[in-house]
């Protein structure tokens, strides 16, 4: 038998996944992660040794599980958590926590850059604005607040690349997740020497830039003992989280769309060419289909919303997703006026305002629990809609809606947004995530598969659909608007509070 390998290094943890010729899902393993710590409000960190042990415990139980031997695993590729920064020194050795994808801290690093460009120029540069989320803000953030750090940086990776580093020795990263740093042209998928020499960074601290499904390294004999892997192996660049997962789930032609609520939210259409908003509301990057772009929408504290309520009511008793879900669903929708706003991480689409703050408000002494979780999963599905109001905007087509994530495993989040989108959904046979993306492009690396579309042809299957109902659509629309005006009346107020 032969077999490809995904790995996706995420935020709670990492996952392997083995696919065979066919497509099917032979073993799978996940290997924890500790949580993220957040030293200070909005900042967020994680040991980049934590990912590397993991990957490595991960993919030897995966291959344990499977009863393969090495040599029949033909080809691995890696996905991961996106816009992570990893400092490496000379010696390519950590030099601090790494700065993640939800870290909120550099805004002044971002008003530094719009005062020296011009935000319109950024855009121009790089498809996308200065965010506090971007691996390039991070740098500056760690050039200005810990110069004897700087003094010993070299080299930046994200995660997946520095686990990827310590497998097989190569410094590479895809375009799809190098678009997500604001450092890369992603309109001619190559880094930006002008972004880069106006921030005052040398081109010499950037790896190697690879289209996903291209071959851009090899299993070291180090990375051999730590995996389980065959020295040898080959490894595809692979791509960022969003785009690895849109593989996984067949968003790979203009007009295929995601909706994905893990612990943040992301909607995610294929384009045929780079769609830009001017006003930087969504991000414009490469796919990890060679010659395509996409766009996303995300929000900050998608699942997150759902988790925090969770956790913030089991002081009181055991509570489940499910129960809560359970309850939830015999509130009618629109949650009898029951607004929830989910900014608990700062928002970046439509906002991009890292000091928004969640707001639940519209509550009256007759509402219950049920209310108040059924407000959280339709406010999500509203902040995720405000995605879907700028693809109006930017002509961006949308014909075929697939969700993933947790909330198209929760049969009421899967009407909920139906509903609210105003859109029929699709629910895959078998929706695996961004690791299952990963083994694919191996897949298309190994020879499976002759390209990324030929792929998922051949292995992504609709399993049902769900269709939006008129009574409830008509109800959710009018809570949208309400929501729509949620952070205007508040934007005062939560500079303030930041302050």
């Amino acid at each position: 038998m032969e077999y490809v390998l995904g790995v996706d290094v995420g935020t709670g943890g990492t996952r392997a996944v083995l696919v065979n010729r066919s497509g099917a899902i032979v073993s799978s393993a996940t290997s924890e992660h500790a949580p993220f710590a957040s030293p200070q409000t909005g900042w967020a960190e994680q040991d980049p040794h934590d990912w590397h042990k993991a990957a490595g415990s991960a993919i030897h139980q995966a291959i344990t599980d499977a009863g393969c031997a090495p040599d029949e695993i033909k080809c691995a590729g890696l996905a991961g958590q996106m816009h992570g920064a990893v400092l490496l020194d000379e010696k390519d050795e950590v030099l601090r926590p790494s700065l993640i994808w939800c870290d909120q801290r550099t805004q002044a690093q971002c008003d530094w850059l719009n005062a020296k460009l011009g935000e319109a120029k950024i855009i121009e540069l790089t498809c996308n604005p200065a965010l506090t989320n971007f691996t390039l803000t991070k740098l500056l953030w760690v050039r200005d607040n810990e110069p004897e750090i700087w003094k010993r940086f070299r080299r930046v990776l994200l995660p997946k690349d520095y686990v990827r580093f310590r497998l097989t020795g190569e410094h590479a990263i895809d375009v799809a997740d190098a678009s997500g740093t604001l450092m890369l042209d992603v309109s001619r998928r190559k880094w930006s020497e002008e972004m880069m020499s106006a921030a005052g960074l040398p081109m010499s601290c950037l790896p190697k830039v690879y289209e996903s499904p291209e071959v851009c390294g090899r299993i070291s004999t180090a990375g051999a003992a730590h995996s389980g892997l065959k020295a040898g192996t080959p490894v595809v660049a692979g791509a960022g989280d969003q785009a690895g997962g849109a593989v996984g789930m067949g968003i790979v032609r203009a007009g295929a769309v995601s909706a994905t609520i893990g612990t943040s939210g992301v909607v995610f259409a294929a384009t045929d060419s780079p769609a830009m908003d001017k006003k930087g509301r969504v991000h414009t990057f490469c796919h990890a289909v060679p010659g395509r772009w996409h766009v996303m929408g995300v929000t900050q504290a998608a699942g997150l919303s759902f988790r925090w309520l969770r956790d913030l009511l089991k002081g009181s008793s055991e509570l489940s997703y499910d129960n809560l879900t359970r309850e939830a669903g015999a509130v009618p929708p629109g949650s009898d006026g029951v607004l929830w706003a989910p900014y608990l991480m700062g928002e970046r689409t439509p906002h991009l305002d890292p000091y928004a703050r969640a707001t639940l408000t519209g509550l009256a002494a007759s509402h219950t629990r049920a209310h108040v979780t059924r407000a959280v999963l339709e406010g999500v599905a509203f902040s995720l809609k405000d995605t879907f109001s700028l693809f109006g905007e930017m002509s961006v087509p949308v014909t075929n809606l697939r969700l993933g994530g947790g909330g198209a495993r929760s049969e009421l989040w899967r009407q909920i947004q139906a509903d609210v989108y105003a859109h029929e959904v699709e629910i895959l046979a078998a929706e695996e995530g961004a690791a299952y993306g990963g083994a694919l492009l191996a897949g298309v690396g190994a020879g499976f598969w002759s390209s990324v579309d030929e792929a998922c042809d051949a292995v992504v299957k609709v399993q049902h659909r769900v269709r939006p109902q008129p009574k409830a659509v008509s109800a959710v629309a009018k809570q949208y608007e309400n929501y729509r005006k949620l952070y205007p009346a508040l934007k005062s107020v939560f500079q303030t509070a930041a302050t």
